[in-house]
């Protein structure tokens, strides 16, 4: 007649797959633990990564390349009409052809010359907003409620307006960029004001803090992410304001570049434009990634 013993054996041989085969009475008696992980798996069960994992190299340029791909390979067999997208040795040549006449390079310093103009005001302008707001009361009433309705209107709605204010000129265009560039700048370091924990503010008051080193060591510190969050939405509104502004009554520039190669139906010149834009947005847009990953690398967060 079978024990006790000799039926827990045989179901311990059965559970493993004849890689156990039977145990003695010490490992009976060794406890649950023991016994546990003899019945379970071989070891214990890895501990699952729920992140999006470690980094791929150059991965935000696979995008990108495989686009490029595509046109390529696009043009080559003939599945893209050259009247409708040139192909890429088109616009190389195109690209070459201007630098030649020197069009590129003028067009291009009036382009950034606007650009940095309008974005460096705005961001002066809405950060300044944004601390008084974010640091007041009654700065907030004044400032919050102005700032909203703005940013429900598009900026590109205040054009006719602005024309008639300051005319066709440079202070138009700088404005409009100006004026896209502030709302997002606002709302995020705003955000990022109101965010930063009380206990700081308690702190630096127990600490006797004055308002000035208030401020520098622990209001600004505490909103640069949200600030540079708004400042990669500023840069690509800076850049959409841009190729508008500069196809309205404009003699120079990337935008006007563009809009007069379209009343002559040159398609490649249009590319050209199109890739000098979409270079400046990529450079941009990844030296404000470097600049967020240099400035705030004691962050431990979900992307590293």
């Amino acid at each position: 007649m079978a024990t006790t013993w000799d039926a827990d054996e045989a179901k311990l041989s059965l559970t493993t797959s004849g890689r156990v085969h039977g145990g003695s009475r010490a490992t009976k008696l060794a406890g649950p633990a023991s016994s546990a992980g003899l019945t379970g798996s071989a070891g214990p069960r890895a501990r699952r990564r729920l992140g999006p994992g470690p980094a791929i190299p150059f991965g935000l340029q696979i995008g990108p390349v495989l686009l490029v791909l595509t046109w390529v390979v696009g043009s080559a067999l003939g599945w893209i009409d050259p009247r409708i997208l040139s192909a890429p040795w088109t616009v190389i040549e195109a690209f070459v052809r201007l630098i030649e006449q020197g069009r590129l390079q003028d067009n291009f310093v009036t382009s950034a010359t606007r650009a940095l103009l309008g974005l460096g005001i705005g961001l002066l302008i809405g950060t300044i907003l944004a601390v008084i707001a974010g640091l007041s009361r009654i700065g907030e009433a004044l400032i919050d409620g102005p700032v909203q309705i703005k940013r429900a209107i598009p900026t590109l709605a205040l054009i006719p307006l602005l024309i008639l204010w300051f005319g066709i000129g440079e202070s138009m265009k700088v404005t409009t960029i100006a004026l896209s560039v502030i709302v997002p700048i606002y709302i995020h370091t705003h955000n990022a004001l109101r965010s930063i924990d009380s206990r700081y503010v308690e702190l630096a008051e127990t600490l006797r803090m004055s308002q000035k080193d208030f401020i520098l060591q622990v209001v600004l510190p505490g909103a640069l992410p949200g600030f540079l969050l708004g400042l990669r939405f500023a840069v690509t509104l800076c850049w959409v304001s841009l190729v508008v502004v500069e196809q309205i009554n404009a003699t120079s520039g990337l935008g006007y570049m563009i809009d007069l190669a379209r009343n002559y139906g040159q398609t490649d010149v249009i590319l050209v434009g199109l890739v000098v834009y979409v270079l400046l947005g990529l450079v941009s847009d990844g030296l404000v990634r470097l600049l967020e990953r240099r400035v705030l690398s004691w962050r431990r967060t979900l992307a590293n």
